[in-house]
């Protein structure tokens, strides 16, 4: 068998067997939350910086962004550029829905967060598959609840399509479980989560989006103490803001469990938030680590 098609059978799960939830006897489920940039995979959408005298562009990977934005125009590399928040000519263009027509459509154009995961398939496993990969694949296999949680400003059914053409392209084995779809930047989604006056930031539009796919989990499946949720990021301050969201909600859910998992920086720590803090634990990688079902069979 060539190479090409064992990584295909292993794609698309048929060495794999499907495995009940780690609390399934108890009646307990396990959502998995994810950012996606980064996280699931790494794609090529650039974001774009302006000089502040003469409106030159700079454009930054997804991963550089959260690394420097909060020193943009203050210090640092880019401290003569800024951002402008326009969505049609700004620094998140990209990141947003285009106005396609009807005949575009007809004629095979694609929103531009679609087209970049179909070229990111173009490349080598090891270039586009995010550090939650493996997660978000063992959650789709397993139909866990998942939720997709991102900065972008798409409309939710073009998050959908554009993972749909990794099932397409047989990377992964059927279309999630879908609990709920946050693109944050998204305004009928911010409205959606309260922000009435399109004022909040994507770290705080995070937190109600991780309180709402909680609380839907909750009318969904039924209230159950041995639920168990997690979420993966990889930019510091949607962290800082995460943990202290799950903080909350393991306030008000004492007896269910909360983990969240860092993927900055090339590192992955699992975080199990407690009623008196997080226990961190650091590993070398998540390849074959679930968020929160560690005894699970090796696959």
């Amino acid at each position: 068998m060539s190479e090409e098609s064992r990584k295909g059978q292993l794609d698309l799960g048929i060495n794999r067997t499907p495995e009940k939830d780690r609390n399934f006897h108890l009646g307990g489920r396990s959502f998995y939350f994810f950012d996606f940039d980064d996280n699931i995979a790494f794609l090529t959408t650039p974001l774009i910086l302006f000089h502040k005298e003469n409106r030159s562009e700079v454009l930054l990977s997804s991963g550089d962004f959260a690394q420097h934005h909060q020193a943009i125009g203050k210090s640092g590399i880019f401290a003569d550029y800024e951002m402008d928040f326009c969505d049609v000519t700004g620094t998140f263009r990209n990141f947003r829905d285009l106005d396609i027509s009807e005949v575009e459509k007809l004629n095979g154009k694609k929103q531009i967060f679609v087209q970049d995961v179909a070229e990111a398939l173009g490349y080598p496993d090891f270039q586009w598959k995010g550090p939650s990969w493996e997660c978000f694949y063992h959650a789709t296999f397993n139909q866990r609840p998942l939720s997709v949680i991102t900065a972008r400003g798409h409309h939710p059914e073009t998050l959908k399509e554009g993972i749909k053409v990794f099932v397409k392209n047989k990377v992964l084995p059927l279309e999630p479980n879908y609990l709920s779809v946050y693109p944050v930047s998204h305004k009928a989604t911010r409205v959606a989560l309260g922000d009435l006056a399109l004022a909040e930031g994507t770290a705080e539009l995070k937190q109600r989006a991780i309180r709402a796919s909680v609380e839907k989990a909750i009318e969904l499946y039924g209230y159950n103490p041995h639920h168990r949720f997690g979420m993966s990021d990889d930019d510091p301050k949607n962290i800082q803001l995460i943990a202290e969201e799950m903080t909350r909600l393991k306030a008000r859910f004492p007896e269910m469990s909360f983990f969240m998992i860092e993927t900055q920086h090339g590192n992955f720590i699992k975080h199990e938030v407690k009623k008196g803090g997080l226990s961190g634990e650091k590993f070398e990688n998540l390849s074959q680590l679930s968020f929160f079902e560690e005894d699970r069979r090796k696959s």
